[in-house]
């Protein structure tokens, strides 16, 4: 496996251990519905919180999260719109990214909720 996929798997291994922490319950990881994937999906309450997850060795060329750009949002939109009327689910959706900086002996998580109001 290359390094970039080890470490995108490091980083949604990480990302799901913080979100079992604050109370979240994993309905899916890598949820693939035509060409998208959803990294995670999740429920707290009556939220439904569509993960993206991004995963960089460092900063240097930029946040892990400025990389989900408006192609990966269309797709996750379509994907979340299959998903919840296949699974009949009567929630609020939210679509947030869990962005990592994974050095090798230490690890930043940031978790922004909402994060596509901001695109």
């Amino acid at each position: 496996m290359a390094n970039h996929n080890e470490l995108g798997k490091k980083g949604e291994e990480f990302a799901i251990d913080f979100l079992v922490k604050a109370g979240y319950k994993i309905l899916e990881k890598n949820y693939r519905f035509q060409k998208a994937e959803v990294d995670i999906i999740a429920l707290k309450g009556l939220v439904l919180a569509i993960v993206e997850v991004k995963t960089r060795s460092t900063d240097y060329f930029g946040n892990p999260q400025d990389f989900v750009n408006p192609k990966k949002i269309k797709l996750l939109l379509s994907a979340i719109d299959h998903y919840v009327v296949e699974k009949d689910l009567d929630v609020e959706v939210r679509f947030d990214i869990i962005a990592i900086i994974h050095q090798k002996k230490k690890k930043k998580l940031v978790h922004l909720k909402d994060a596509f109001l901001y695109f």
